[in-house]
């Protein structure tokens, strides 16, 4: 139950906060500042990820399953983005770049009117509620073997979560929905999260290798959205390395966490 409320935790209130953000506080969000957020988070993923989620996970079984199940979260979550993107009929090649974050997100990039608007808020709820699937694994099979592990990856998701809801929160706002409906969509984009923990929390019950196995996949579909994704957009789109910094400043800070672990 515990590790089910870190999963709650990480994925509905951390996107639903990021909605409450933008539908309150901020309104109209700079792409410049989730840019930078989404840097920062990135940076934080990729550090525990290579500093503790694939480390664990080959101590757990072995460097060979480790990175058999790197390689299946990378092919996994490169197959739900190309879904998304014929869902949302980018029709853009593999490495084309994006110079917003309503493309980054798979959304499409002409906005003549609130109707198109909302049918971008509605593939960016779907992409994100995608991704958010493996976090939640790692959440669940993590805080199974290891509580410590499960809130360090929970605190890593929330943060991660922000802009991502921010984000989308701003797409639904500009297409005509109301502030507080769009902070309950937001937030309901998160229970993938809640999902994912679940799975993660019954794969892990079956044994050690198990858990390694759903650690390793939920790694390799987290870097693959960092580094296919967040980074090389985050460059394009703010016109300045700052970003590279702060996604450095995120590894750090998240090879710190690890060691507190």
């Amino acid at each position: 139950m515990d590790v089910l409320m870190l999963s709650a935790f990480a994925g509905i209130f951390g996107m639903g906060f990021g909605g409450l953000i933008a539908a309150v506080l901020l309104k109209s969000p700079s792409e410049k500042m989730m840019c930078w957020m989404l840097s920062f988070a990135g940076g934080i993923m990729i550090g525990i990820v290579c500093f503790g989620i694939i480390p664990e996970a080959a101590e757990i079984s072995s460097t060979m399953i480790a990175i058999v199940g790197l390689i299946v979260g990378i092919v996994v979550i490169m197959i739900l983005n190309r879904i998304v993107d014929n869902i949302s009929s980018t029709n853009t090649g593999d490495m084309d770049v994006h110079h917003t974050h309503e493309e980054l997100y798979h959304a499409s990039p002409v906005f003549q009117n609130r109707s198109r608007m909302l049918r971008s808020g509605i593939i960016m709820f779907i992409a994100i509620a995608l991704h958010n699937l493996p976090e939640g694994i790692a959440i669940g099979a993590g805080g199974t073997y290891d509580f410590q592990l499960g809130v360090i990856l929970a605190i890593m998701i929330t943060l991660h979560s922000l802009p991502e809801g921010m984000a989308v929160a701003a797409l639904l706002l500009a297409g005509g929905i109301g502030k507080w409906k769009v902070v309950l969509i937001t937030a309901l984009s998160g229970t993938p999260v809640l999902i994912g923990g679940f799975i993660g929390i019954l794969v892990g019950g079956i044994s050690d290798v198990a858990v390694a196995v759903s650690l390793a996949i939920a790694g390799g579909a987290m870097l693959y959205v960092v580094f296919g994704e967040i980074i090389p957009q985050s460059i394009v789109m703010t016109k300045s390395r700052i970003a590279t910094i702060i996604t450095l400043a995120g590894i750090i800070i998240g090879l710190g966490l690890t060691l507190l672990h």
